[in-house]
Protein backbone atom coordinates (compact mmCIF):
# COMPACT_ATOMS: atom_id res chain seq x y z
CA UNK A 1 0.00 0.00 0.00
CA UNK A 2 1.84 3.09 -1.03
CA UNK A 3 -1.22 5.56 -0.02
CA UNK A 4 -4.10 5.47 2.38
CA UNK A 5 -6.74 7.68 4.43
CA UNK A 6 -6.94 7.11 8.32
CA UNK A 7 -10.28 7.52 9.95
CA UNK A 8 -11.24 8.49 12.98
CA UNK A 9 -14.47 9.98 14.69
CA UNK A 10 -14.45 11.90 17.97
CA UNK A 11 -17.08 13.69 19.91
CA UNK A 12 -16.37 17.36 19.26
CA UNK A 13 -14.85 19.71 16.75
CA UNK A 14 -12.13 20.62 19.17
CA UNK A 15 -10.54 16.82 19.82
CA UNK A 16 -11.23 16.24 15.79
CA UNK A 17 -9.36 20.09 15.38
CA UNK A 18 -6.53 18.42 18.23
CA UNK A 19 -6.28 15.00 16.53
CA UNK A 20 -6.34 16.69 12.85
CA UNK A 21 -3.59 18.97 14.15
CA UNK A 22 -1.44 17.01 15.96
CA UNK A 23 -1.61 14.39 13.13
CA UNK A 24 0.22 16.78 10.62
CA UNK A 25 2.18 18.63 13.19
CA UNK A 26 3.89 15.18 13.67
CA UNK A 27 4.12 14.62 10.19
CA UNK A 28 2.33 11.33 10.23
CA UNK A 29 -0.10 12.88 7.51
CA UNK A 30 0.29 15.16 5.11
CA UNK A 31 -3.19 16.60 5.08
CA UNK A 32 -6.25 16.13 7.50
CA UNK A 33 -9.84 17.16 6.94
CA UNK A 34 -12.66 17.27 9.88
CA UNK A 35 -16.02 16.45 8.78
CA UNK A 36 -19.39 17.21 10.93
CA UNK A 37 -21.17 16.99 12.63
CA UNK A 38 -22.23 13.09 11.42
CA UNK A 39 -24.65 10.99 13.41
CA UNK A 40 -23.24 7.94 14.24
CA UNK A 41 -25.70 4.62 15.34
CA UNK A 42 -23.84 1.91 17.31
CA UNK A 43 -23.99 -0.81 19.91
CA UNK A 44 -21.65 -0.11 22.93
CA UNK A 45 -22.18 -2.15 26.10
CA UNK A 46 -24.98 -3.75 24.82
CA UNK A 47 -27.37 -0.98 24.13
CA UNK A 48 -27.65 0.85 20.63
CA UNK A 49 -26.67 5.02 21.28
CA UNK A 50 -27.11 7.41 19.26
CA UNK A 51 -24.16 10.41 18.99
CA UNK A 52 -22.98 13.56 17.01
CA UNK A 53 -19.69 13.26 16.00
CA UNK A 54 -16.87 14.51 13.50
CA UNK A 55 -14.98 12.26 11.51
CA UNK A 56 -11.29 12.94 11.00
CA UNK A 57 -10.19 11.82 7.57
CA UNK A 58 -5.86 11.78 7.21
CA UNK A 59 -4.13 11.46 4.17
CA UNK A 60 -0.63 9.42 4.23
CA UNK A 61 1.22 6.95 2.94
CA UNK A 62 1.57 3.68 3.67
CA UNK A 63 4.81 3.95 5.17
CA UNK A 64 3.20 6.35 7.78
CA UNK A 65 -0.08 4.96 8.32
CA UNK A 66 1.04 2.66 11.30
CA UNK A 67 2.80 5.36 13.15
CA UNK A 68 -0.20 7.26 12.56
CA UNK A 69 -2.63 4.71 13.53
CA UNK A 70 -1.19 4.27 16.95
CA UNK A 71 -0.60 8.13 17.40
CA UNK A 72 -4.53 8.35 16.90
CA UNK A 73 -4.95 5.71 19.19
CA UNK A 74 -2.85 6.78 21.86
CA UNK A 75 -4.40 10.59 21.48
CA UNK A 76 -7.65 9.78 21.41
CA UNK A 77 -10.30 10.25 24.23
CA UNK A 78 -12.61 7.45 23.23
CA UNK A 79 -11.75 3.98 24.96
CA UNK A 80 -12.19 1.93 21.86
CA UNK A 81 -11.84 4.72 19.17
CA UNK A 82 -12.37 3.90 15.31
CA UNK A 83 -9.53 3.81 13.77
CA UNK A 84 -9.78 2.62 10.19
CA UNK A 85 -7.13 2.42 7.29
CA UNK A 86 -8.48 2.48 3.59
CA UNK A 87 -5.66 2.04 0.90
CA UNK A 88 -5.58 4.89 -1.88
CA UNK A 89 -5.40 2.90 -5.02
CA UNK A 90 -4.39 5.76 -7.45
CA UNK A 91 -4.57 9.88 -7.86
CA UNK A 92 -3.26 13.08 -8.92
CA UNK A 93 0.24 11.84 -8.86
CA UNK A 94 1.51 15.92 -7.99
CA UNK A 95 -1.01 15.13 -5.26
CA UNK A 96 0.98 11.86 -4.01
CA UNK A 97 4.29 13.31 -4.46
CA UNK A 98 3.27 15.77 -2.22
CA UNK A 99 1.72 13.51 0.38
CA UNK A 100 5.17 11.77 0.43
CA UNK A 101 7.24 15.38 0.75
CA UNK A 102 4.90 16.23 3.59
CA UNK A 103 5.55 12.80 5.65
CA UNK A 104 9.03 12.54 5.76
Amino acid sequence: MAYALVVTTTDSVEAAESLARSAVDERLAACAQIVGPVTSVYRWEGEVQTDREWQVVCKTTGAASERLVEHLRSAHSYDVPEVIVVPITSGNPAYLAWMDEETT
